[in-house]
């Protein structure tokens, strides 16, 4: 293929979390790091394990004056660095006995095979930052405090954003037929969508979905592709989100029920108690969307999370970004409400190139004549930006995809596609895991923060 727009994955996060060891902390050259990436996830895999079976099963770890007891959720592979110089950096998602989810920051030292923590720090529970970090024109970081970080700093680009996003499965070991969907990202009033590049180890071809005008890519795959990789590399252009007219079609989508989001007794008595006394479609979805913050906390672990299952949300009141919204939308249709569903990435907003951790979705529900944008997990974990993710989407976005329980030909064996950010693979007819990886690289904006 061509050459690659982004740098390694170590030179990526190397300016960036240098600075959780020291303010002052010089970036170190490429030729200075030494240790893998699989090499620094053994090593704080291995840390953990050992100190959980020294302390009776649990990670121990102090904050904030008090012992947590912790397990291992997953380490975040897209944010391991070597710093150089004899230190690692590496992120890590523990869940806490007394329920919050911790992301923890751990720092390293030594050599590769011969590595010891150094440091821990507590920098988000339940997706909640306790600070926010600001590269200086030195080119050092600094911490700020979340009551005085910038919507910038807290993952909101305003304006306008661009940017090339590379999109990137990796296939495993086949053995026999399979396909896999890839979706297509396209442009519309918010988003100029131009593919640069698709390199593929076998012939594609795009697909259309017809309810909701998806794009979808297609391949059929066999042993011959084991270990391959298909990349496609987009350049856009997106505008900050606010609320928009549409045509009445879209709007009847916005009401029927969907396969994990369905019409259940239990979001109608619930979406009326809390609307009560309120007399307009928009104050109602105001309170359902504080409704929702108010109940879910944001936490990625267990079994259920992440299917988007409203019942599962309702019930277990936790989950990811897929959870929050379905039960919003489920709540918002039990009262009359037309609401819908999108998928895609969030790029971030505090520097302008490398990974991007995984999928992130939001919703429009209809109200006085418009689609309102609203992004519930995330006014979660940000509590100063609530109102303004109630009818905004920042631009420093890219949906994928949009609707849900997807119906497509030729499509999967397993039925309508749930939701469609990640390729879905199928191989002898069963879904298989083909790992999806996001990459972005900026291009200069002049959009203030």
């Amino acid at each position: 293929m061509g050459t690659r727009a982004v740098v390694s994955r170590g030179e990526r996060y190397r300016a960036v979390v240098s600075s959780l060891l020291t303010l002052a902390f010089v970036t170190t050259s490429a030729a200075e790091a030494n240790v893998g990436i699989e090499e620094i996830a053994r090593a704080i895999e291995a840390h953990i394990t050992e100190k959980s079976a020294a302390d009776g099963g649990v990670y121990r770890l102090t904050h904030d004056g008090r012992s947590l007891e912790l397990e291992l959720v997953r380490v975040h592979m897209e944010y391991l660095a070597d710093l150089g110089g004899g230190v690692q950096f590496a992120c890590v998602d523990l869940v806490g006995r007394d329920g919050p989810v911790y992301d923890v920051d751990f720092f390293l030292r030594g050599e590769a095979g011969n590595m010891v923590v150094t440091e821990t720090t507590v920098h988000k529970v339940n997706g909640q930052p306790l600070y926010a970090w600001e590269q200086t024109e030195a080119g050092s970081w600094k911490r700020v405090a979340v009551s005085d970080a910038s919507p910038r700093l807290l993952g909101v680009l305003q304006g306008r954003d661009e940017f090339e996003f590379t999109y990137r499965v990796h296939l495993p070991e086949i053995r026999g037929e399979g396909n896999v969907w890839i979706p297509l990202a396209r442009s519309d009033a918010f988003q100029s969508v131009e593919v640069e590049e698709i390199v593929s180890p076998t012939h594609v071809r795009t697909l259309v979905e017809s309810t909701h005008g998806n794009r979808v890519l297609f391949a059929t795959v066999g042993p011959s592709e084991s270990g391959q990789t298909i990349v496609i590399r987009y350049r856009v252009r997106r505008d900050e989100q606010s609320p928009y007219p549409v045509e009445e079609t879209a709007r009847e989508i916005g009401l029927a029920p969907e396969r994990l989001v369905p019409d259940a007794d239990v979001f109608r008595e619930i979406a009326i108690e809390v609307t009560r006394g309120k007399t307009t479609d928009l104050m109602r979805a105001r309170a359902l969307y504080d409704h929702v913050i108010d109940q879910v906390r944001y936490a990625r672990f267990g079994p259920g999370w992440g299917r988007g299952d409203a019942l599962y949300a309702c019930d277990a009141k936790s989950g990811n970004c897929t959870d929050f919204h379905s039960y919003f939308i489920a709540l918002s249709r039990a009262v009359g409400i037309p609401a819908r569903f999108a998928i895609g990435a969030a790029i971030p907003s505090e520097r302008n190139e490398g990974g991007i951790d995984g999928y992130h979705c939001w919703a429009e529900f209809f109200a006085e004549g418009r689609w309102w944008p609203v992004d519930i997990s995330e006014a979660d974990k940000n509590s100063s930006l609530a109102s303004y993710y109630f009818g905004h989407q920042p631009a420093n976005r890219l949906e994928l995809s949009r609707g849900r329980d997807l119906v497509l030909d030729p499509g999967p064996t397993s039925g309508p596609i749930n939701f469609l950010a990640y390729a879905l693979l199928e191989v002898n007819g069963e879904v298989m895991r083909a790992r999806t990886e996001f990459t972005f690289r900026r291009f200069e904006r002049d959009a203030a923060d």
